[in-house]
């Protein structure tokens, strides 16, 4: 028994032994893969928001006069809440020899090449996983950058999934090219990208429901044709039908008012609107369709559009990459084709981007052709010491995504007295 004890004692310990010697090396090679060189942080800022050069103001009808009577001056100058951003994140980005630190600290607005060009400054992994909310112009926006990618002598693997609020960016891609270096500068690459979009381009709900028509038939249930010689149609669907849908009731009413240098008598007649409180909020038809009517086809499109399921498409795509660098002059060259050969693997067809122009007032357009696309980036970074004084550069980037044009573009010289 003592001997079979040991056995067992001396078992549980080379085990234990074998399996921390394994979660040693398992953490060892963690750390030293993915999270060398890394970099956690947590950043945010306050900062006072857009303030209007000019107060406005607007003139309200007085509630126990007319139209006539004086009215109501309302200050309708726009005050926005302070702006601000908080976000935090881990990163492990390579800079080329041309960029350097923008500041002391990261804080997850930075911009570099990597996220763009298809090579990176050098091989092996990056990473960048941002998550921050933002508050600009009284409005909230969620922002995000999720980045993995992996370069090697043959190949560029990469993983992004991007949100920016405020200018209505939502981009999900993943891309697999095989990669092949020419020399030490230039390479070509080319494999294939999935990507995914939530917006229904082309497709707009409210002005399919308000061109609705329906053939009018007499009694005995034949159409009536119209003088042009087609069946007579008639809309099914009002316009002030949307504010009805969405709880607000048209008020018919009459007013009389006499004029002040003639005394003749004015007799109006329209409707008002009140929402569901019973809150006036337009005096006139025209008055909401002009100021109420804009939110709630916004409204319907919005939730029309949230029904369909997000999109998916697979597409080829090439890629060139040029870098050369000295320290007095520097250029970094790159551009991305994705070919007009994009097959949609998820989401519904008719909605697609391949749809986008085939949408009329009365719905999609039957028989209609699908449209192939071309999308693509481009930028450069180029930088010039003229002299130990003097220095010129010039930066851009332009990406074109579906119906989204992306560009920034930075130029100027330095001049250092000595």
């Amino acid at each position: 028994m003592k001997h079979l004890i040991s056995i067992l004692i001396g078992l549980v310990m080379l085990t234990s032994t074998n399996v921390s010697a394994q979660t040693d090396s398992f953490f060892s090679n963690l750390y030293k893969d993915f999270l060398k060189y890394g970099t956690i942080y947590g950043a945010g800022d306050i900062s006072n928001s857009i303030e209007a050069a000019e107060p406005t103001y607007f003139l309200r009808t007085n509630p126990d006069g007319s139209l006539y009577s004086i009215p109501d001056v309302v200050d309708n100058t726009p005050v926005y809440p302070f702006d601000y951003r908080y976000g935090f994140g881990i990163r492990k980005l390579a800079r080329f020899n041309y960029e350097r630190k923008p500041k002391n600290f990261y804080d997850g607005t930075e911009e570099q090449l990597t996220f763009s060009a298809p090579t990176s400054a050098l091989p092996g992994l990056e990473y960048q996983f941002h998550f921050e909310k933002e508050r600009w112009r009284g409005e909230d926006f969620t922002n995000y950058n999720f980045f993995i990618k992996h370069t090697g002598k043959y190949h560029i693997a990469k993983i992004q999934a991007r949100e920016v609020g405020k200018i209505n960016l939502n981009y999900n891609s993943a891309e697999l090219r095989a990669r092949l270096p020419i020399g030490k500068k230039f390479s070509i690459s080319a494999g294939a990208i999935l990507r995914g979009h939530e917006r229904a381009y082309g497709y707009n709900p409210v002005e399919i429901w308000l061109n609705e028509t329906e053939v009018a038939m007499d009694g005995n249930g034949n159409p009536i044709i119209g003088p042009d010689g087609n069946p007579l149609e008639f809309p099914i669907n009002q316009w002030y039908g949307l504010g009805r849908e969405y709880g607000y009731t048209d008020v018919f009413y009459t007013q009389t008012s006499n004029d002040y240098n003639t005394g003749e008598e004015t007799t109006i007649q329209d409707w008002c609107w009140v929402d569901a409180d019973g809150n006036q909020v337009a005096h006139s038809d025209l008055d909401f369709r002009e100021s109420v009517m804009p939110g709630l086809m916004n409204r319907f499109n919005g939730e029309a559009w949230d029904l369909l399921d997000p999109w998916m498409e697979i597409a080829p795509i090439v890629g060139v990459d040029f870098y050369h660098y000295e320290n007095r002059f520097w250029v970094h060259a790159y551009a991305n084709y994705i070919l007009p050969l994009h097959t949609y693997i998820a989401g519904e067809k008719e909605f697609s981007y391949l749809n986008r122009n085939n949408w009329g007032k009365g719905g999609l357009i039957l028989d209609n052709e699908l449209e192939q696309w071309n999308d693509y980036s481009f930028g450069t970074s180029l930088g010039f010491k003229v002299n130990k004084n003097l220095g010129v550069f010039v930066e851009g980037e332009f990406s074109k995504m579906w119906d989204s044009k992306l560009y920034q573009t930075t130029f100027g010289l330095n001049y250092t007295f000595r």
